[in-house]
C-alpha cells in the first residue's frame, strides 16, 4: 500500500475556506475517481510551522503504485491547478509518498 501525503500550510486568513472547500468539495471529488480508498485530514501539532498559519497533512491511501500514478497522470495536474487558482500562496505545499511496510493494532 502507498500513502500519497500532500503538507499544507494555510495562511489562517483562508483556513476555513480551505478546509470547507478540501470537505465539501476536493475530497469528494478524489473519492469519486476511485484510485484511494481511504484518506485522512490531520492537523500537524508541532510548533514548527510559519506564525499565522496552520499546517495539515492530508494522507491519500492507495492500495497499489499503478493506481497512484494513475491518479498522478491522469487527475493531479488539473486538481493542483484548482488549489492554485481558488488559495494561490496562501497555501504552501509539499508531496511525499509513503510506503506501508507493517501495520500493527492493540488486539
Amino acid at each position: 500500500m502507498i500513502i500519497y501525503n500532500v503538507t499544507s500550510n494555510v495562511d489562517n486568513t483562508i483556513q476555513e475556506k480551505w478546509m470547507a472547500w478540501m470537505m465539501e468539495d476536493h475530497i469528494p471529488k478524489i473519492m469519486e475517481i476511485g484510485k484511494f480508498y481511504k484518506i485522512k485530514i490531520v492537523k500537524v501539532l508541532t510548533d514548527h510551522h510559519d506564525e499565522g498559519t496552520t499546517t495539515y497533512s492530508v494522507q491519500y491511501f492507495a492500495d497499489s503504485r499503478e493506481k497512484l500514478n494513475e491518479y498522478y497522470n491522469d487527475h493531479s495536474p488539473k486538481l493542483r491547478a484548482e488549489s492554485a487558482g481558488l488559495f494561490g500562496d496562501k497555501v504552501l505545499q509539499f508531496r511525499t509518498e509513503l510506503e506501508i511496510i507493517q501495520e500493527f493494532k492493540s488486539v
